[in-house]
């Protein structure tokens, strides 16, 4: 099940956010209840027959959070703790995500409670078939679109693209996050890691500051974060400790990440890369650097460990790496934090450029990708610091996750008001 972090499920942290926005924008009672929902949630049994003959069940979900702006859009994760209320959270932050970087999509989010390292490659295809085919009936270009998520990645969407275009009809569009030769796009891979730095480089320039003064530590060196540790050093910035679930390092002058996936190739883990210092447990989240990038689970940062965080700008290229009770903590000690329905909206926002390449059939090439993504997450950043500055100086200053639930429930608000939902 979902780990409970600060007495907070995983939904409850996100709507607890949602409420403080409902309580900033000012939205009627009405209107909260249904934001607050989920529009359909599904769950379905997935056989899985072993290499060894055996037979197991696991169960799957999709949910649909809310599609007042457009189709329901959100990845799929395949991990034990993706149970119903972690994938309803994670559904919802992807409405207010979507809304946030102004995309036409409304919120989704697919999960089922396995373990992809416990299974082979036939079995993890046959399983990722069954799924796409129980859960297919809700599914479509115009009406829910997957993507990768934890557990999930390219090869896992070209064989849901090809279990649903067995049953409906070819179309590269159904699922987005592919392979680029079966229509994904190019720099997709990176998106989510070089996103968080481009928001990372805007909030930096407003505090007067410049990336090679700055030093970076990032928890989680799976996709988002280490293409986030190359990203940020090509701005400049000295990554100084990496760690994922065998450990963590650290070198004070400079991780060289070359060397570093060099040693993930061969050993699996970053932990024990030589010319390197040694990381136990949490150690990475409490070292004294001025980033902290947490890019692995959700509820790393709690009440409990809060305090030890020195870092004083936090970007969560994870989804809700920072539990409600610690965000408060957080905004009164004046930290920044870079919420993750902004920070790490990258991914959705170049999910968004496939799924236009697939509709029109017209392929962009890297540099217009990695244009775009940056003005869109330049737009966001800068509504988003202007909306908190604009709050500044009243009963209390609003953080950017605080503008930042505000400005996508406005906006959700305001579409389903339009459509005559409320």
């Amino acid at each position: 099940m979902a780990e409970v972090q600060d007495g907070m499920t995983p939904f409850e942290a996100v709507t607890h956010f949602f409420h403080q926005a409902a309580d900033e924008t000012g939205i009627s009672d009405t209107t909260r209840d249904i934001l607050s929902g989920t529009y359909r949630e599904i769950r379905v049994q997935v056989p899985i027959a072993r290499a060894d003959g055996s037979k197991e069940v696991v169960y799957g979900y999709r949910v649909q959070h809310n599609g007042a702006r457009g189709p329901y859009k959100g990845g799929v994760r395949y991990h034990p703790h993706a149970d119903i209320d972690e994938v309803r959270a994670l559904a919802s932050l992807m409405t207010w995500k979507t809304a946030i970087l102004d995309l036409p999509f409304g919120g989704a989010k697919g999960g089922v409670q396995v373990d992809p390292g416990g299974l082979n490659r036939p079995e993890l295809q046959a399983l990722t078939r069954r799924y796409m085919s129980q859960v297919s009936y809700i599914m479509g270009t115009h009406r829910d679109i997957m993507a990768p998520d934890m557990g999930t990645g390219a090869q896992t969407m070209a064989w849901m693209m090809d279990a649903w275009g067995q049953k409906y009809g070819h179309d590269p569009a159904i699922v987005t996050g592919k392979p680029v030769e079966l229509g994904g796009s190019v720099g997709r891979d990176a998106a989510t890691g070089r996103g968080c730095i481009v928001v990372l480089d805007e909030a930096v320039k407003d505090a007067g500051r410049h990336p090679e003064d700055l030093t970076v530590a990032v928890q989680g060196y799976g996709n988002v974060g280490s293409w986030a540790a190359r990203c940020a050093v090509e701005q400049g910035y000295r990554v100084v400790a990496v760690s994922d679930v065998g450990g963590g390092i650290r070198d004070p002058r400079g991780l060289d990440l070359d060397a570093v996936d060099a040693h993930l190739e061969e050993a699996g883990t970053v932990a024990g890369c030589p010319d390197t210092e040694a990381l136990e447990g949490g150690e990475l989240l409490t070292l004294d650097v001025d980033v902290l990038i947490p890019a692995a689970l959700g509820g790393v940062i709690t009440k409990d460990n809060v305090d030890d965080v020195r870092a004083d700008l936090i970007v969560e290229a994870a989804n809700h790496p920072v539990t409600p009770a610690a965000d408060e903590v957080l905004h009164d000690r004046g930290v920044t934090v870079l919420p993750d329905v902004l920070a790490n909206a990258g991914g959705v926002t170049v999910s968004y450029f496939e799924w236009t390449q697939n509709i029109q059939m017209f392929h962009w090439d890297l540099d217009r990708v990695n244009g775009e993504l940056r003005k869109r997450m330049r737009r966001a950043y800068e509504t988003l610091r202007d909306y908190a500055a604009a709050r500044d100086g009243e009963e209390a200053r609003i953080g950017l996750r605080r503008a930042a639930f505000a400005v996508g429930v406005e906006r959700v608000a305001r579409a389903a008001d339009l459509r005559g939902y409320l």
